[in-house]
């Protein structure tokens, strides 16, 4: 059955309009795209850009779907000792309250679109892994 109530609109956030905001953490770059629109989810852009590393960290309740835009990264967790490359196309959770750092050891930015399960981005930065 159709809804009876008005729907609301699409929102729509152009990519010429984003701009650093939102929970940093040192090595990358956040762009808030969707935020504080719904209740459970919620998006934004992370630029990475080349030859660096961010601070371990997590975030919070919220789960976090990557889909890899542009460049070659990686996500690195289980303290450390795991590393997932991301290539333009892949996809990647990372769980509710899993430590980890993007790396970016290429030539070139790496551009991710990421969506969390909340309504603005969670970032908590660690001092270095097991230290949340």
């Amino acid at each position: 059955m159709p809804p009876t109530k008005p729907q609301n609109p699409v929102l729509h956030t152009p990519s010429t309009s984003l701009s650093t905001s939102g929970g940093q953490t040192d090595g990358m770059i956040r762009q808030n795209a969707i935020v504080n629109a719904c209740d459970n989810i919620c998006a934004s852009r992370m630029i990475a850009k080349p030859h660096s590393a961010s601070a371990v960290h997590h975030h919070g309740e919220e789960n976090t779907i990557v889909f890899a835009f542009s460049g070659h990264g990686t996500i690195v967790s289980e303290g450390g000792k795991k590393r997932v490359d991301l290539k333009p196309g892949d996809y990647a959770l990372i769980p509710a309250y899993a430590e980890h750092q993007e790396v970016n050891d290429s030539d070139e930015d790496v551009v991710w679109a990421i969506v969390r399960s909340g309504k603005e981005p969670i970032v908590v930065n660690l001092e270095g892994w097991g230290t949340s």
